[in-house]
């Protein structure tokens, strides 16, 4: 059944639909907010940005923060452990344009962690309740924030960190059905999601494992969320933001992109990264989305796609990667790549 509630909304954001595009360091950067933006995310986060200042001189913090072009609202997140860095850190986002603030209690990766961040902070609760009162206090506009289920399956406190969030006035919540000990492996689970959105009054986000309109409808469904956080879900497919809003809004799937549409995309996707890294970075960061892209791509097994990786991957100019693309979704595609993958294997 279509999802007639109300849609969710971020303090004046209302949002467009119930489809968001999760923070993701080295994945969600200006490009591909644009494209999952332009084929139906109803919010992107950027990649989250350290708290301290004296880090953003460097070419990836800049690039991390560059939101030009893009549409509102533009939501950035920030990371760290010290409650007055973060709220300069929030003031100065703010002040370049930031119109919603996420703070990041929910990454596992242990560069971030060992620094007493991301999910770690989950383990001190005071510490949480000091944070999120201080960056709410230090901006005009909105502070959401992320988190994970809890630090480890023995100290599951998700419910009590959301009750904290509501309180310091947080205005919405996206939690990633996992503990920070299980980082991506197994199963996300949705009852304690479904727990805080029982427990708090503000917008709940449901994250972890969503990979298809289908199971976007059954999460909401079980846990009462008021929109779904795609993250892996979208690499390579960035079609899933229309796919999952038109099957919440009609109960039915709307058509698969047809080549033709891959292809557009796929190609704009690669214009986009050389333009905003350059070409020397775009080509090598464009190796990673087209691994993705081809994880999708059902015309080839998983020995053919290591094949077209490969033979991608030692390709160094743009044109040349425009080139590959081109081919690739030509109908006489399948020997030409199979001669090119053979002529790399052979080199």
């Amino acid at each position: 059944m279509p999802d007639s509630r109300p849609l969710p909304q971020i303090g004046r954001h209302r949002l467009p639909n119930r489809v968001i595009l999760a923070p993701m360091a080295g994945v969600t950067d200006r490009p591909f907010r644009q494209l999952c933006r332009r084929l139906g995310a109803g919010l992107v986060v950027g990649e989250m940005v350290t708290s301290d200042p004296a880090l953003w001189h460097t070419r990836k913090s800049r690039q991390r923060m560059d939101h030009r072009g893009e549409p509102g609202p533009r939501a950035v997140q920030i990371a760290g452990g010290d409650a007055t860095m973060l709220a300069e850190a929030a003031r100065l986002n703010a002040g370049q344009g930031a119109e919603i603030i996420d703070i990041n209690m929910g990454c596992p990766a242990k560069k971030v962690c060992n620094k007493a961040a991301g999910s770690a902070l989950l383990r001190d609760e005071a510490l949480v309740a000091e944070i999120l009162e201080a960056v709410v206090a230090a901006v005009e506009v909105p502070v959401t924030l992320k988190i994970r289920t809890g630090w480890c399956a023995e100290s599951n406190n998700g419910v009590r960190v959301a009750r904290l969030a509501e309180a310091a006035g947080i205005q919405a919540l996206a939690v990633h059905g996992r503990h920070r000990q299980q980082r991506y492996q197994g199963q996300a689970e949705y009852d304690t999601i479904a727990a805080i959105k029982q427990a708090v009054r503000i917008p709940v986000f449901a994250n972890g494992d969503i990979d298809s309109p289908r199971k976007a409808a059954q999460v909401l469904d079980y846990t009462g969320a008021d929109a779904v956080m795609v993250g892996r879900g979208a690499q390579g497919n960035p079609w899933i933001f229309r796919e999952i809003d038109h099957y919440l809004r009609h109960g039915r799937h709307c058509p698969p992109p047809d080549p033709d549409e891959r292809a557009d995309v796929l190609r704009g996707h690669l214009h986009a990264l050389h333009a905003f890294y350059g070409d020397y970075m775009g080509v090598r960061i464009a190796r990673k989305h087209l691994g993705w892209y081809l994880a999708g791509d059902g015309r080839f097994d998983a020995d053919r796609q290591r094949e077209l990786r490969a033979a991608f991957n030692a390709l160094e100019q743009p044109d040349e990667q425009y080139d590959f693309i081109d081919v690739l979704f030509r109908p006489e595609s399948e020997a030409l790549l199979r001669r090119a993958a053979n002529g790399i294997s052979a080199a």
